[in-house]
């Protein structure tokens, strides 16, 4: 895909100027298309957010859903933080999930610490992983049975003192 200024996908910026071209300033409200155009995010990830309760239910106009501009910051904050890791319950956290005047920079901290204790948990399985991986790529036992009893006799000497 071809980037532009700011790292934007082409296609992302021509259909945000064709929606700035239309007069879409969000006076009226922004309709759910122009929302996915001006974040980058699927109109089904869109709704499923809404479902979520991860942003607000809009209003609807003629049984369509007609969303504030301000959605688009909500929306960027939601990429952000998926980049980050984080789940949808924890994204939800981070939005509500404090006292009310616990800043944004205490909510962000506090979510990384767990966030980042439980990425080196996984990284440690994933070594763990790949140790087995390595072991069962050398076996040469010709039978499974046979492989299964050496990796047992492996490990017991391992635990040993």
């Amino acid at each position: 895909m071809v980037q532009v200024k700011g790292g934007r996908p082409a296609a992302r910026v021509a259909m945000l100027r064709s929606v700035q071209a239309r007069g879409g300033t969000g006076v009226e409200g922004l309709p759910i298309g122009e929302v996915a155009a001006r974040s980058g995010i699927a109109t089904s990830a869109i709704r499923y957010y809404e479902r979520r309760g991860l942003i607000g239910r809009p209003a609807r106009r003629n049984g369509r859903r007609v969303f504030d501009e301000s959605v688009v910051d909500q929306l960027d904050l939601i990429a952000l933080a998926k980049r980050a890791g984080f789940t949808v319950a924890e994204i939800k956290e981070l939005q509500g999930g404090f006292s009310r005047p616990t800043p944004p920079g205490e909510r962000w901290r506090s979510l990384a610490r767990a966030k980042s204790a439980e990425l080196e948990r996984r990284v440690a399985e994933a070594h763990r992983m790949q140790g087995v991986l390595r072991a069962v790529m050398r076996c040469r036992c010709p039978t499974l049975a046979d492989c299964v009893r050496s990796m047992r006799a492996r490990r017991a000497s391992r635990r040993r003192p």
